[in-house]
């Protein structure tokens, strides 16, 4: 899963990275939780925007938000699925700019022992989103997201199953067109990064409060992950009549 993210980029790298013409601007935050403003990229009559959304997808049909879950991410796999996120999935894809995130891992009968995960070279990523609108009795309106997850790579695999699905910037317009775009035709994007996009370092358990979001709370305290090594290949086994010699034919 992802409960806690940062982006820390300029305003000016997101907007560069992501083509979009507004310009806002934002300040650097270090620890992102849910139900805050998150930064989100949409299409909208056919070119990316920036937007700003609650983290916790809320679906339109909601009528009472007191007694509905927060569903700040979604499994990749099902999301066409499951009714909270089909509607979204369909219709209101985006991405969620970030340049990195946490996650916990269960350290025997001991304190869960947090990670910083950040891209190996630096800069922003694009985590897989999705948005909806949600509009209350009295009025109010607030657009509200979540962040799609898949299986965790091999690098992440030891800290925890699920990752964030990354959608590559070459993909980016495949993955907001949602008018010409159905789920079935970018479900393949939904897939495990490379295993070198990420490192993994521990953290100071700083992190786990909200109220903690300065740069100091992804210092290492520890040695990052090992880089995750590709399996050799299989060897053929020789077959029995082979006399050690080469065919040529």
């Amino acid at each position: 899963m992802c409960g806690r993210y940062s982006l820390t980029a300029s305003p000016e790298e997101v907007r560069a990275l992501f083509g979009y013409d507004e310009n806002p601007n934002f300040p650097a935050r270090y620890n992102i939780a849910p139900t805050q403003p998150i930064a989100i990229v949409r299409h909208e009559q056919g070119a990316p925007h920036f937007a700003l959304a609650r983290w916790g997808l809320m679906p339109g049909w909601v009528k009472d938000p007191a007694s509905f879950s927060l569903l700040i991410n979604a499994r990749a796999e099902t999301a066409a699925e499951k009714p909270a996120f089909r509607g979204s999935m369909r219709h209101h894809r985006c991405l969620v700019p970030a340049t990195g995130f946490y996650e916990w891992r269960k350290m025997g009968d001991g304190p869960k022992q947090p990670y910083w995960i950040a891209p190996r070279e630096g800069g922003v990523v694009a985590f897989a989103g999705l948005w909806s609108d949600w509009s209350g009795a009295d009025g109010s309106q607030v657009d509200t997201a979540a962040i799609l997850t898949t299986a965790a790579n091999a690098t992440l695999k030891p800290i925890h199953h699920r990752m964030p699905a990354v959608i590559a910037p070459a993909d980016f317009e495949r993955w907001l067109d949602c008018a010409h775009g159905e789920p079935r035709h970018v479900q393949d994007l939904l897939k495990p990064p490379p295993d070198d996009l990420f490192h993994a370092v521990p953290v100071s358990t700083r992190v786990n409060a909200v109220r903690n979001d300065d740069p100091d709370i992804q210092q290492a305290v520890g040695e990052p992950v090992p880089l995750a090594k590709a399996p050799k290949p299989a060897r053929k086994k020789k077959p029995k009549d082979d006399d050690g010699q080469l065919d040529l034919l």
